[in-house]
C-alpha cells in the first residue's frame, strides 16, 4: 500500500511471453498489493508464464481487442478493492520502476490521472520510436490540445495511473474495444473535469515490444480525430454522444452493464 491506498497493477497482455518476466520483476512489489494480467487469447505461453510468476490471470477465450482487455483489467482491479490502478504493458516498452512515482502523484491528492509521457524527456526517437509515429503523435497531440483546451505532452502513451473514482465514474462501457479506447478514455477524463498529470518516461522499441503496424496506426489516427470532433460538438451542445454521457454504461458498480 501507499499511505493506506491499495495499489493494483494491471497488465493487458497479448503475446507477451518473452517480456513478461522482466516487466514483472521490475515492479516495485513492496508497494504493489496485487497484479492482474488479462491475456487476450495469446498464441504463445503468456498465460503460463503469468501463472508461474503467481500473477492473478484472466484469459479471454477469443481475441476481443486492446480496449476490451482494459475493461476486464479495470473491472477486476476494482473488484479487488483498488484505490489506485496503474496500467503497465507487459512488453517492457515502458519502465515498470516508475509505478511508484506515478502512484505517488495520485496519492498526493494533486492528480486523478497520471500519464507516463515518452515525449517529456525528449528521448522518444532515440528510444526507437518510428519517425512516422513520432510525427503523427506530435500532430495529433497539438490538435487535441487545441480542441480539448488542455496542454499535455502526449495523448497516446499506454502507461497510465487512475484513481478508483475515475474508473467508476467514466462511461467506459461506451468505449471502443480497439486501440482508440485509450484516446477515448483520456478525452472523457478531460470532459468530466478530472485532473491529469504527467511524468517523463523513457520508452524502448525493440522486436519483442508490441507495436501496431502502419495500417492499424492509420485507423487509430482517424479514431482519434473522430473522438476529438465528438468532444468538440458535445461541448457546444451540438451532439449527444454516449461516450460523454454521465448515464453512459460503466464497467463496474450498480450502473455497470
Amino acid at each position: 500500500m501507499m499511505l493506506g491506498k491499495k495499489l493494483v497493477v494491471v497488465m493487458p497482455a497479448y503475446n507477451a511471453e518473452r517480456t513478461l518476466r522482466q516487466t514483472y520483476s521490475e515492479l516495485p512489489h513492496e508497494y504493489v498489493d496485487a497484479v492482474v494480467l488479462v491475456d487476450d487469447a495469446s498464441g504463445d505461453r503468456t498465460a503460463r508464464v503469468a501463472a508461474e510468476l503467481g500473477i492473478r490471470t484472466i484469459i479471454h477465450a477469443e481475441n476481443r481487442g486492446y480496449g476490451a482487455n482494459q475493461k476486464t483489467c479495470y473491472r477486476e482491479a476494482l473488484r479487488l478493492g483498488a484505490d489506485i490502478v496503474v496500467m503497465v504493458h507487459p512488453d517492457y516498452q515502458y519502465s515498470p520502476k516508475l509505478v511508484t512515482a506515478m502512484a505517488s502523484m495520485i496519492v498526493s491528492g494533486h492528480f486523478d490521472v497520471v500519464l507516463g509521457s515518452r515525449i517529456l524527456g525528449g528521448g522518444a526517437l532515440s528510444g526507437g520510436m518510428p519517425l512516422y509515429k513520432y510525427i503523427a503523435n506530435r500532430v495529433l497531440t497539438l490538435f487535441e490540445n487545441i480542441v480539448l483546451g488542455v496542454k499535455l505532452s502526449e495523448y497516446h502513451t499506454g502507461y497510465r495511473a487512475f484513481t478508483r473514482e475515475v474508473l467508476e465514474s467514466l462511461p467506459l462501457g461506451e468505449n471502443s474495444d480497439d486501440f482508440v479506447f485509450d484516446n477515448e478514455m483520456l478525452a472523457q477524463t478531460v470532459y468530466f473535469g478530472f485532473r491529469v498529470g504527467e511524468i517523463s518516461c523513457p520508452a524502448k522499441y525493440f522486436e519483442e515490444a508490441s507495436s501496431i503496424n502502419f495500417s492499424r496506426s492509420t485507423k487509430y489516427g482517424f479514431g482519434v480525430l473522430g473522438t476529438t470532433f465528438k468532444f468538440f460538438f458535445q461541448k457546444r451542445g451540438l451532439l449527444s454522444a454516449a461516450l460523454f454521457s454521465r448515464t453512459g454504461r460503466k464497467i463496474a458498480g450498480p450502473d455497470a452493464s
